[in-house]
């Protein structure tokens, strides 16, 4: 249902520390599960202008981004700059069973959450059998 793993985090995490920043966008850290009818994502992105923060569905694709700016002014003299700063995206292929056009996207405390509902389609139903009486006999 999701991508699980970016094989290239490790990679991009040293080539931040070598370098000082990535070849590529960061990727945020996730948590996903699924409550009842609902298949909820959390992102955690603190620090991130919730104005910064983009979403889009495109087929059963889900692209998140978010920006976040340095703190401090440009001018200023850094004395220690541990925070990842700059574009952050995750990319999560979610399976036909959900109803992406119903995503509801709240973001608090530095974490985007994100609720799909299962589809209507997707949901069990029970299907009534007729038989015996209901059944017209065809005669040979």
């Amino acid at each position: 249902m999701l991508m699980r793993t970016d094989p290239f985090r490790e990679f991009d995490r040293l080539a931040q520390q070598v370098f000082g920043s990535t070849a590529r966008p960061a990727a945020m850290a996730m948590d996903a599960y699924q409550a009842g009818e609902d298949f909820v994502v959390h992102f955690d992105i603190p620090g991130v202008d919730p104005e910064s923060i983009e979403l889009e569905v495109e087929r059963n694709v889900l692209n998140v981004r978010a920006e976040r700016r340095p703190a401090a002014p440009e001018d200023a003299e850094m004395i220690a700059a541990e925070r990842p700063t700059g574009t952050f995206t995750r990319q999560l292929f979610l399976g036909e069973t959900l109803d992406t056009d119903r995503i509801d996207a709240s973001y608090d405390a530095g974490v985007l959450t994100l609720r799909i509902p299962v589809a209507e389609t997707a949901k069990p139903r029970r299907i009534e059998i007729s038989g015996g009486r209901d059944r017209k006999q065809l005669s040979g």
